[in-house]
C-alpha cells in the first residue's frame, strides 16, 4: 500500500494500491448533472485520471487548472479529475474558473473510485492527490501516489505518459 502523509501526518488509504500492469478498476462517481459516469464510458480513449483532496483549494486548483491547459494539447486523451466535492460545488467552481476541457467528477456517495484506486482516506473521508494514466484497452501506464497530499504531482510525468499510452 502507497505510505500517504496529510499534512506531515500518516494516513490511512482504504482499498488497494493500482500499479502499472494493472487492468485499471472499473468505479461509478457522479457527474456534476448527477449522471452516473463509469470508467467503461470513455472506453476507447487514453484517461489521465486526476485526483485531488478538494477542488477549491490551492494545490487542488492549481492541478485541475494544469490540467485543463494541457488538455487541448493532447490528442484522443480525457482528463477526469476525481474528488470527493459535491457535484454542485464541482460545477459552480469550474464555472469560475473557466474550466472547459477537463471532467470533474464527485466520489462522494460511496468512495467507489477512491477504493478501488486505494485513494480513500480514512481519517479525513478524502482523496489522497494521485495521477493515474489509463490507456484506451483499460490498462494502467501510469500511477502516482503523491507521499504529501498537500504537494504537486509530477505533471510531465504524467502528460508524457499519456502522450505514449495507446
Amino acid at each position: 500500500m502507497a505510505s500517504v502523509t496529510f499534512g506531515g501526518n500518516a494516513v490511512t488509504l482504504l482499498g488497494n494500491e493500482v500499479k502499472v500492469g494493472d487492468k485499471a478498476p472499473n468505479f461509478s462517481v457522479l457527474a456534476n448533472d448527477l449522471s452516473p459516469v463509469t470508467l467503461e464510458d470513455s472506453k476507447g480513449s487514453v484517461r489521465i485520471i486526476s485526483v485531488v483532496p478538494s477542488i477549491d483549494t490551492g494545490v487542488c486548483d492549481a492541478q485541475t487548472r494544469r490540467f485543463n491547459e494541457e488538455a487541448s494539447k493532447l490528442e484522443n486523451v480525457q482528463i477526469l479529475t476525481i474528488s470527493v466535492d459535491l457535484p454542485f460545488a464541482q460545477g459552480r467552481w469550474c464555472a469560475a474558473a473557466g474550466i472547459d476541457k477537463v471532467q470533474t467528477l464527485s466520489d462522494h456517495r460511496d468512495l467507489s473510485f477512491g477504493e478501488a484506486y486505494g485513494v480513500a482516506i480514512q481519517e479525513l473521508r478524502l482523496l489522497a492527490r494521485s495521477v493515474f494514466v489509463v490507456d484506451s484497452n483499460d490498462n494502467v501506464t501510469y500511477a502516482e501516489y503523491v507521499s504529501e497530499v498537500t504537494d504537486h504531482p509530477n505533471y510531465e510525468a504524467a502528460i508524457e505518459a499519456a502522450k505514449q499510452a495507446k
